[in-house]
């Protein structure tokens, strides 16, 4: 499918719009692991997600990872145009996670149609303000949530993600994506083993009681 049916509010475009989008896209197909935008020095424009799955993650002080939401087909990254978004005070880095075709809008073609465009300007605002929740969320889980109900809650997202109960993930994917360290993540794992909610083997973890852990997480 064209860019015209991933774009939600492309019929709100004009014509003249319309062709400036066209004429400024850029299709980029990536590997796993590709790091497409790196810190709020980095412009690199607004990224469409066509096909594939992308991360966005933070770094710590301590240079820990911990990812703040993950983008799927037809999602749209704005923190990777950190450069019109001139109130962002912290770095966010932009990753592949899996084999994914994407489209760069330029930032500054962006933001020249968005300060003529009502329309993309709410849509801009209301997906700034979805992120914001996102990044919000995230706060409220480290600060009030246990550990164990977080690796928990991550372990059923990523089976409902990948659409099968064994994923193939290392411990310290999983302690990135976390903002812990892979010892306690290796830890909290088999005490999910000792209780008969996981089974650990090199590079993946199968969930073996679905309902117990959805449990721990209601808790």
């Amino acid at each position: 499918m064209d860019f015209q049916n991933y774009f939600p509010i492309w019929t709100k475009l004009t014509t003249s719009q319309q062709e400036q989008l066209l004429g400024g896209l850029m299709e980029r197909n990536v590997s796993k692991g590709t790091v497409l935008h790196n810190g709020n020095m980095d412009c690199t424009g607004l990224l469409l997600v066509k096909t594939g799955q992308l991360r966005a993650y933070i770094l710590s002080d301590e240079g820990r990872e911990i990812t703040i939401y993950r983008l799927f087909d037809r999602d749209m990254c704005l923190f990777s145009a950190s450069c019109i978004m001139r109130s962002i005070q912290f770095d966010v880095t932009i990753e592949a996670e899996k084999d994914t075709v994407i489209w760069i809008i330029p930032a500054d073609l962006y933001q020249g149609i968005m300060a003529e465009s009502a329309p993309v300007a709410n849509y801009t605002n209301e997906l700034m303000a979805t992120r914001f929740s996102d990044v919000m969320w995230l706060v409220e889980q480290i600060m009030w949530k246990s550990l164990d109900k977080r690796v928990a809650a991550f372990l059923l997202e990523e089976t409902s993600i990948e659409g099968t109960n064994t994923l193939k993930i290392t411990h310290e994917a999983i302690a990135n994506h976390l903002g812990s360290h892979r010892e306690v993540i290796t830890r909290m794992l088999r005490y999910f083993q000792s209780e008969g909610m996981v089974n650990l083997s090199r590079g993946t973890v199968e969930i073996t009681d679905t309902h117990k852990l959805e449990s721990l997480c209601d808790n």
